[in-house]
């Protein structure tokens, strides 16, 4: 199983734009829809695009701009107000809502050598100060459980398989910590950096593997906000683009690179391109996903670093919402004997951020009861969930002639198609993104209002833990979202595991599920924390929420020196104890 699609080919050509109906639209539907609050956007002038000489072509997603400094003049360099503009600015990411409650009582499990205390805020982490100051400028004020676990564990060292709720956080909880332990001695570990034009081979020191190319983008940003100001330099590689753009960036120079896994075995195929010997962290996530049998031969590879890793210290960092036993045996193949374990919850739960409906709807009336659906509540930013392709454009179709404003995304669709398509759907009118699975994970676009399930995910799509990872696209971070999810007869298979989620979360059981209660009426979950061959574990420990501190790892961020825009040391008078790195 690949993503790196055409590696060769010259940019796509595009002769239209999403694909529309020929079907004669009602002037009814149109004027209920506007009136309703559903507008026309903005749509990508593909001719333009296609122009040899036009200068409106648009720039791929994985080549934005990242802040480059040389450290001539210290670690840390001036500010770019252009560039923070353009991170920082606007509700391009999501900055923390006001309902945390309900993410932040979870109970905590920690498995692993020692004790394991958490933190209770960003300030008592013992974070770079450059970390911690562009922590602050991404908005993150009040740290969630997963971050608070894992951000000490990540400073100390430790391999570590973490598994949260969707939309917790946990992207940060990984991100933080490892640009921050690497921030003040990257002059020191970093490979080498293109000189005036010159190509280099990339030698990364972080490698984050994604399953899909939207997560890759959505990563990438977050990791060019938090090094902002700092000589590290993310890059971003994935398939359905061609490899020559990927090649340029990492012949820059790259300390950390995102990527999907049949692009980075690509490019790790081009020894003077990509070496993989100075890797100091592998981080998987989605590691559920990631570690299934379809890529698990991929990515033993890329964790192994092509045989060419040279670091006796490297750390394996393991995160996803659902991580069930059969992922599990893969990852320990990997990691280190006293690697460190992370549940926040329960494994595969959700939260109650996000109210759940259940609704009956035959076969042949779920076309017209999701357009009533849309046209009973505001219109709001909506992503809508099939199983196949062809249900995804039959779909879009149809609610284009009912004048309901839609764009879709699978697979099978180019690169350009699907980077509009987000573009457009983070745009300031409401629009309705209708989607396979391929954005059912990981995917963080800021105010989703509602998602919802218009074909449930059979087991064949991932069953239970797939519809965990639909809802969770909403509701994210302290944010209220709502779910809606269309069921009939053939959905029984999912039935009892419905059930169990709504009364895991306090939330009313239709009529028609009733039969499928636990005895007693209360959730009843199959136990799946522990391995077979693993029944006791080392230093058990179990805390609730993220209270509590512990003091900051001594080899927290090392010892940098930074640079002010008049190029004289900043006083920060930051340092810290260094270790063998």
């Amino acid at each position: 199983m690949s993503d790196s699609g055409n590696q060769d080919a010259p940019f796509e050509a595009f002769s239209e734009g999403p694909a529309t109906s020929a079907n004669v639209r009602n002037p009814e539907d149109l004027a209920a829809a506007r009136a309703h609050g559903w507008m026309d956007d903005e749509k990508l002038d593909y001719d333009a695009f296609n122009a040899a000489t036009s200068e409106s072509k648009p720039t791929w997603a994985s080549s934005a701009r990242v802040y480059e400094w040389d450290g001539e003049q210290g670690d840390i360099g001036p500010p770019d107000a252009e560039l923070e503009e353009q991170l920082f600015g606007g509700d391009e990411h999501t900055k923390a809502g006001t309902s945390l409650e309900h993410i932040m009582n979870f109970k905590a499990t920690v498995e692993g050598p020692k004790k394991f205390d958490p933190i209770g805020d960003f300030d008592s982490a013992g974070l770079h100060p450059q970390v911690l100051a562009n922590a602050k400028l991404c908005g993150y004020e009040q740290i969630t459980v997963i971050q608070g676990y894992c951000i000490p564990i990540i400073l100390a060292g430790h391999d570590l398989v973490a598994v949260a709720q969707t939309g917790s956080g946990k992207a940060a909880a990984y991100l933080v910590p490892i640009i921050s332990k690497l921030m003040g001695k990257v002059r020191k570990l970093q490979g080498p950096r293109s000189v005036a034009g010159s190509r280099v081979c990339a030698q990364p020191l972080v490698v984050i593997v994604v399953p899909t190319r939207e997560l890759a983008q959505q990563i990438f940003d977050e990791a060019r906000r938090l090094c902002y100001r700092s000589m590290m330099r993310p890059v971003c590689s994935y398939g359905g683009i061609p490899i020559g753009i990927n090649v340029q960036e990492l012949q820059k120079g790259c300390d950390i690179l995102i990527g999907t896994p049949g692009r980075l075995q690509d490019l790790m195929n081009r020894p003077d391109v990509l070496s993989m010997r100075r890797v100091k962290f592998t981080v998987i996530d989605e590691a559920d996903e990631m570690l299934h049998g379809d890529w698990e031969e991929e990515m033993k590879k890329i964790i192994a670093g092509g045989d060419a890793n040279e670091d006796p210290d490297h750390a394996y960092l393991m995160f996803s919402a659902t991580f069930p036993k059969e992922s599990r045996k893969i990852a320990r193949s990997f990691m280190n004997p006293d690697f460190v374990r992370v549940r926040i919850g329960r494994a595969g739960s959700t939260h109650k951020n996000v109210t759940q409906d259940i609704v009956f709807v035959e076969r042949n009336q779920k076309k017209q009861a999701l357009y009533d659906l849309l046209m009973s509540r505001p219109a709001c930013r909506t992503l809508v969930f099939c199983n196949s392709k062809p249900a995804v454009e039959e779909l879009d179709d149809y609610l284009y002639n009912r004048e309901i404003p839609t764009i879709f995304m699978h697979g099978d669709r180019s690169q350009l198609e699907r980077q509009d398509a987000m573009r457009r759907f983070k745009g300031k009118r409401p629009l309705v993104l209708i989607a396979t699975n391929v954005f059912g994970r990981g995917i963080d676009v800021p105010q989703v209002n509602h998602v919802i399930c218009y074909d449930l995910p059979g087991v064949e799509y991932g069953g239970i833990s797939e519809y965990i990872h639909r809802i969770g696209r909403t509701g994210r971070i302290g944010h209220k979202g709502h779910a809606t999810s269309f069921y009939n007869e053939r959905n029984e298979d999912l039935a009892p595991f419905l059930v169990n989620i709504l009364l895991e979360t306090d939330q009313p059981v239709p009529d028609f599920l009733e039969g499928f209660k636990p005895e007693g009426g209360k959730a009843d979950f199959e136990d799946d924390v522990t391995d077979d061959e693993d029944e006791a574990e080392p230093g058990y420990v179990i805390a609730s929420g993220a209270s509590g501190s512990s003091e900051a790892p001594a080899d927290a961020w090392g010892d940098g020196t930074a640079a002010s825009t008049t190029a004289e040391a900043d006083p920060w008078g930051a340092s810290a104890v260094d270790a063998a790195w």
